[in-house]
This record gives structure tokens, sequence and C-alpha cells, in this order.
């Protein structure tokens, strides 16, 4: 084998054992992220399930964050690089017709500077 196939060999070792392998136990995934902005009423039947695993998403990065729970209903970037991924799960506006009885209720995930998420919190307005 030549120097350049070991060391491809070696990148591609190195890449796939620091990929994480995320699993959150006794969350379904699929179902969270068909339900966009929390309209099919999936999500909203999942909060508990959503409150049990939200610590499990400190530490991940926005790709693996949306590979988790799929693309966010809305991003929110504030100064000093924070980003937040914002997961509605009940009362949003975007649905048709807009549920105006349920309160408003959604996941919040911020991110710091390097991408990673520091902070989960579940509100209710």
């Amino acid at each position: 084998m030549s120097r350049k196939n070991s060391f491809f060999l070696l990148l591609a070792v190195l890449v796939t054992a620091c990929s994480k392998n995320i699993d959150l136990p006794g969350f379904d995934e699929s179902q969270w992220q068909s339900d966009r902005n929390g309209c099919e009423g999936s999500r909203i039947q999942m909060l508990d399930q959503m409150e049990r695993v939200k610590d499990q998403l400190k530490g991940l990065n926005q790709d693996e964050m949306v590979k988790v729970l799929g693309k966010p209903d809305k991003n929110e970037l504030y100064k000093r690089n924070q980003k937040f991924f914002i997961y509605e799960i009940a009362g949003a506006k975007a649905c048709t017709p807009p549920d105006e009885a349920s309160s408003y209720i959604y996941l919040s995930i911020r991110f710091n500077a390097t991408g990673l998420a520091k902070e989960a919190m579940i509100y209710r307005e």
C-alpha cells in the first residue's frame, strides 16, 4: 500500500471514529420530524418524551441536531455568534387554520459560537 493510500485510509478511519451515533431512547425522531410547526398534533403528544431527552441534545452540533430533530421551524441569530433553533410544538401561527385556543409551546436550542448546543429549553406562552 502506498503512502497516499495509507493516508486516505487513516483519514477515513478518523472521520468515522469522530462522528457521534445519536440515539434518544424512547423518542421517535421520524414522528417529530414529520410534524412541521406542530400542526399535526404529534409534537404535543411527544412533549413528555422531549422533556426526558432534551438534555441529551446538549453538545450536538447543528448538523447533528438536524439529523435528530429535522430542519428547525425557525432560526434566530443573536450577537456573539449565538444561534437558536426553534421547533414549534403547539399553537404555531403557521398552522392552517391556526389553533388560537392552545397556548404557544416551543423548543428552543441555543448554539454557542463554536456551533455546539449549550441549552435546550421548552417554553410555554
